[in-house]
């Protein structure tokens, strides 16, 4: 299953993940991660959850790429239930309205068959949002 929240920048997504992490921890069966940028929710979310600062990584040249990290992630944690993903589109510069619908089926069917909940927030106008992203509101 995939959540998107998509919002213009400043709308208050990452308090909502925030806010999203810190409930999922008290009901997880399993365990939860949280991919940021930077290290910019050390103190806001639970100690419980496993957060990745992907800019420790270095760049991520592309979508594929990107795809790789979360399936290393996948694979080296066969408990992982939930992923939050704050700011998709800040980890691949120039992600494109194609490329995001087709990275959100992916999580669809790698959540489906790994069942893996995933909550991604987007730094966009939800406006501009395709019939194929909107199914993820």
């Amino acid at each position: 299953m995939v959540k998107v929240i998509m919002d213009h920048q400043g709308s208050g997504k990452t308090k909502n993940i925030v806010q999203l992490v810190n409930e999922a921890v008290k009901d997880a069966r399993g365990d939860i991660v949280c991919i940021e940028r930077k290290a910019e929710l050390t103190y806001d979310v639970s100690h419980r959850v496993r957060l990745v600062q992907a800019s420790r990584i270095g760049g991520f040249g592309s979508v594929d790429f990107f795809k790789g990290f979360i399936c290393g992630i996948v694979e080296g944690n066969h408990d992982i239930t939930q992923i939050f993903i704050d700011g998709l589109t800040k980890f691949v510069d120039g992600f494109t309205i194609r490329e995001l619908e087709s990275f959100l089926d992916w999580c669809e069917a790698l959540g489906e068959r790994e069942r893996i909940k995933f909550t991604i927030s987007i730094s966009q106008n939800a406006d501009l949002a395709t019939p194929e992203i909107k199914k993820y509101f």
